[in-house]
């Protein structure tokens, strides 16, 4: 019997904007297994991004419960919430968020020693290797392109070895030789290190190699799809 990783049960968002009180997600409950990849779909603003987030304790949910690995997110304070990912999890952003004043190297090592892993930078050199990129270690973020970028971001949340990667339209920013590049590193460092994925894209074809797909519309869960193979 597979174990849930990440469990939502009645979860909902709403958010306080300058027009008043804004519902972002209603009524979610959804469960992913260990080892699972997960694709989430929908049109902008169906709250795909906000789903993530709360899966990520990036953002509180205003009310139901969100448990990853059998911790309730719901009742962590922000630090709380910070060491759980620092330790459990790996998010890749679509705008990547690197550090522009350090290397490449320094950016995937940084988490590591935050981690307390005393061979933090011969590890990351050795991520950064396996994404390609240990020619460019030394360079910094305005110094490469795009997909570098993108690929240095995947090795930074691919480092500590995560159990749960999270990935936002990962490839958004990128042409399509290069979004395909990195699909399939992410699939690929998903595998390597039996971690469960979720990825929000709008890409179908990138959500149909995931084993399960689920539609949102109007920040609730349109419907829910299991691909008959699946990388």
């Amino acid at each position: 019997m597979t174990s849930a990783v990440l469990t939502l049960q009645n979860a909902a968002l709403s958010l306080d904007g300058n027009a008043g009180r804004v519902d972002i997600l209603h009524d979610i409950t959804l469960s992913v297994t260990k080892g699972e990849t997960l694709g989430l779909i929908g049109p902008s603003g169906s709250g795909k991004s906000s789903l993530l987030m709360l899966m990520g304790g990036l953002e509180q949910a205003t009310s139901g419960q969100i448990t990853a690995l059998d911790q309730d997110l719901t009742s962590m304070d922000e630090d709380a919430l910070a060491r759980f990912r620092r330790n459990n999890m790996g998010v890749v952003f679509q705008n990547f968020h690197l550090i522009p004043t350090m290397t490449a190297l320094e950016n995937v090592a940084t988490p590591l020693e935050l981690s307390g892993h005393r061979d933090a930078f011969d590890l990351a050199e050795t991520v950064l290797d396996a994404v390609g990129l240990s020619h460019r270690r030394d360079h910094y973020p305005a110094q490469l392109s795009g997909g570098e970028q993108q690929r240095v971001a995947l090795a930074r949340a691919s480092a500590p070895r995560p159990k749960i990667l999270l990935a936002d339209e990962p490839t958004g920013n990128l042409d399509e030789t290069n979004g395909a590049a990195i699909v399939d590193l992410l699939f690929g460092l998903r595998q390597k290190f039996d971690a469960t994925l979720v990825l929000v894209t709008h890409s179908r074809s990138l959500a149909e190699r995931c084993d399960r797909v689920v539609r949102l519309r109007d920040g609730r869960i349109a419907e829910e799809t299991r691909q008959e193979a699946a990388e």
